[in-house]
């Protein structure tokens, strides 16, 4: 920032010095012709053009001057121009940007060309950029982690949750839950899953199956029967396990329909909702419970932070991966894109809209801060150049209108 102040210096003195110049050339050429040249019709072609170039100088630097500052000091009327009007022009500027940029429709407009979503999806897919991202994001996990872990943050967050938790259906949400398992079949993958595990665990250990078996059994029963009863029972379970991953089964059709006889009393039976509410309220309100999910946070945070020590971190790995493939399918899902981008721009729009007018006066409030020699450097900085090419113009127009009027009075005998 300080370098591109100090060129813009530079370039305003540079062509500062070329316009001053200029205007004494046309100063030199003009005296050159009143003191030195023979008369002639060049000579007085001359001085006409390099006098009314010396008028059109001069008056394009009183111009530019004033702009500024009092042109050599002298209280002119009407001069100094930006610093006596430097909080009309700041509350100007405040009215103008929140008029004319934050536009809902300005801002919108800006925003589709932009075309943000697409630029994100391509972003996150590029596999640099994912981990570059990912890194920013794992980075800030033990703070806000640490943070949690404050005992007055970890209490408000707790009464926060369990007022939020108080005003949800938590039986509704459960039977939507459980619907949604039941009809893509889930709930059947479940059971499958928990039939073959005590199975395996049955067939893998059968010799302690059937001592439990036996330990259970009457005194009286001789030990052979009694083994041979232990047998019977394990194996008969095994088949009944085997038997139970049939689908057509009638214990599996039973268990079909009490699943789904569950979800409707989630739905509509007020006894089976007052429940699972009640439940749910004991169950959180324990402290077994409490103390059960501070050990779990406890050891998540831990595990946590270990892992983001090592050079091949599996969060920062498994970070970059889901970013990339979030970007992939933003990128070959159209329809998707252009709902991320209606959203930001309504988002956006709902952000900037109500407090466009706090934008204006913020904008305002600075530039009345600002000290007016500051206002004028920075404005001065910015456009001094140009307006030093308006002082260069002036000087050039000035000596060919000047030339003009000498020949058209010469042609028509003025």
């Amino acid at each position: 920032m300080e370098e591109s102040a100090l060129l813009q210096r530079r370039q305003l003195r540079r062509y500062r010095t070329y316009a001053t110049l200029l205007l004494i050339a046309a100063a030199g050429l003009y005296l050159l012709t009143r003191l030195a040249l023979p008369p002639s019709t060049w000579t007085e072609l001359l001085r006409a053009g390099s006098e009314a170039a010396m008028v059109g100088g001069l008056a394009d630097w009183f111009a530019v001057t004033a702009l500024f500052r009092r042109p050599l000091g002298l209280p002119i009327p009407h001069t100094a121009v930006i610093p006596a009007n430097k909080d009309r022009i700041g509350e100007g500027l405040g009215r103008f940007v929140e008029r004319h940029f934050l536009e809902p429709e300005v801002v919108g407009r800006k925003l589709r060309s932009l075309n943000l979503a697409e630029r994100l999806a391509e972003a996150l897919a590029d596999p640099a950029k994912a981990q570059a991202l990912a890194g920013r994001i794992a980075s800030l996990a033990p703070y806000l982690m640490r943070t949690a872990g404050d005992a007055s943050l970890r209490r408000f967050l707790g009464e926060a949750l369990q007022q939020e938790l108080s005003r949800v259906d938590l039986p509704g949400l459960l039977g939507r839950t459980l619907d949604l398992l039941y009809r893509s079949d889930r709930h059947h993958l479940l059971l499958d899953r928990l039939l073959l595990t005590a199975r395996r665990w049955l067939e893998g250990n059968r010799e302690e199956a059937l001592r439990l078996v036996e330990e259970k059994s009457r005194w009286w029963i001789p030990r052979r029967i009694d083994k041979r009863i232990a047998e019977v029972l394990v194996n008969s379970t095994i088949e009944l396990l085997g038997d139970l991953l049939e689908r057509d089964h009638s214990l599996r059709q039973r268990f079909d329909q009490a699943v789904r006889t569950y979800i409707e009393e989630l739905k509509s039976d007020p006894e089976r909702r007052a429940g699972v509410e009640r439940f749910f309220k004991e169950t959180l309100a324990q402290r077994r419970t409490a103390a059960y999910l501070g050990r779990l946070w406890r050891g998540l945070r831990q595990r946590l932070e270990e892992d983001l020590e090592l050079p091949d971190s599996l969060v920062r790995r498994t970070l970059t991966q889901g970013l990339q493939s979030l970007g992939r399918a933003l990128q070959r899902d159209v329809a998707m894109l252009e709902r991320v981008n209606h959203r930001i721009e309504v988002g956006a729009t709902d952000l900037i809209v109500p407090w466009r007018g706090e934008i204006g006066r913020f904008i305002a409030e600075v530039v009345k801060g600002w000290e007016s020699r500051d206002v004028v450097e920075r404005i001065e900085l910015a456009v001094g150049r140009d307006l030093q090419y308006i002082r260069m113009n002036g000087t050039l127009v000035g000596a060919l209108v000047g030339c003009a009027i000498y020949g058209l009075g010469r042609a028509f005998g003025w």
